[in-house]
């Protein structure tokens, strides 16, 4: 998932820019990675201290409870098999991830997560499998051995009555860290914003008095964090939304010859292996929707996820791909905004 650069400070005034209030620039750790919360504090009354301690609370609640990486996360809990007392959050990304998948056709399915394991993208060390693993896994495996709502039973949740399931929700848990920060955001009185946790939720206007701009990388394959070129840089319109780019030029290794990226067909149990480079997707309703449709769009490929965004009213996006000729071509939906040279 592509990050933005953010300066070093971990608070930081940005502007004043006349009667538009005070900018600052809110930045941290968390979920193995930085954040940084860009607002327009007027009208708010909430220091900016209390603001980072309630946005570090948020992201640490979210870690500690959906997390795969976090051994000692409720997330983590569960799929090692262990009864666990599930809290609203735990609970409200698992119908998530179920709607999803349902509306997916299977194309997004957060149960798939040994499958995910095996290939070496999921949260354990693994060997490269074998076709006769793949095929038992995507026999025992998935959301549809799963039901609609987790069986809680005076409180706890036992994995065992579902088979002992391991859930992983990395197409949608930074998208939704956006949400959640964006919601107190909003809660005590925020109107410009931009809220960066690998993932993007904006609203309003930037310190320059001009909607937001986000820069699409070129999707050069490279596994590290280094800077990398723009394709292309996204401008919106003042108006509330998430945008995410999922690719397959960072998270992938080479074997034999070959590249096996974190991308997963849950339908195949393979890495996808397609001419779709990237997908950046902007929500009008969530970054949790635009983080899910990045990653339903790299699992089907060129032709379908066009469909799939033009087919929805709430989404616009950005497609980069290899042609035929070797050359990388860009496809935008007609509401996809760029900023003019």
């Amino acid at each position: 998932m592509r990050k933005l650069a953010i300066l070093a400070a971990m608070l930081l005034m940005l502007s004043c820019a006349g009667g538009r209030g005070r900018y600052v620039q809110v930045s941290g750790y968390a979920q193995g990675g930085t954040y940084t919360v860009k607002l327009n504090t007027k009208g708010v009354t909430v220091p900016v201290e209390t603001i980072k301690d309630s946005i570090e609370a948020i992201l640490n609640g979210i870690d500690t409870t959906l997390s795969g990486y976090n051994k000692n996360s409720l997330l983590s809990h569960f799929n090692a098999g262990e009864r666990i007392r599930p809290n609203a959050m735990f609970l409200e990304v698992y119908q998530m991830g179920y709607d999803l998948w349902k509306s997916s056709g299977g194309v997004l399915d957060f149960a798939a997560g040994p499958i995910f394991d095996a290939w070496g993208f999921g949260f354990r060390n693994s060997e490269f499998p074998s076709d006769q693993e793949i095929a038992a896994l995507r026999e025992n495996c998935g959301m549809r051995l799963l039901p609609p709502e987790l069986p809680v039973c005076d409180g706890m949740l036992d994995p065992a009555e579902l088979g002992n399931p391991r859930l992983n929700y990395n197409a949608i848990a930074q998208g939704y860290s956006c949400d959640k920060v964006a919601a107190y955001l909003y809660s005590i009185g925020v109107k410009d914003m931009l809220v960066d946790i690998g993932e993007i939720w904006c609203d309003g206007l930037n310190p320059g008095g001009k909607p937001w701009a986000v820069g699409i990388d070129r999707p050069e394959d490279n596994p590290t964090e280094e800077k990398r070129p723009m394709e292309t840089v996204w401008s919106g319109e003042g108006k509330p939304c998430g945008i995410v780019t999922s690719g397959n030029y960072r998270k992938f290794y080479i074997r034999d010859g070959r590249k096996y990226a974190h991308t997963i067909n849950p339908a195949t149990g393979y890495p996808v292996s397609h001419s779709l480079l990237s997908a950046t997707v902007v929500s009008s309703v969530s970054s949790a929707q635009a983080d899910a449709y990045a990653t339903w769009c790299m699992v089907l490929g060129i032709p379908s996820a066009r469909e799939v965004i033009l087919e929805d009213p709430t989404l616009e996006g950005c497609l980069i791909y290899e042609a035929v000729d070797g050359s990388m071509q860009t496809w935008l939906s007609p509401g996809f905004t760029v900023r003019k040279k």
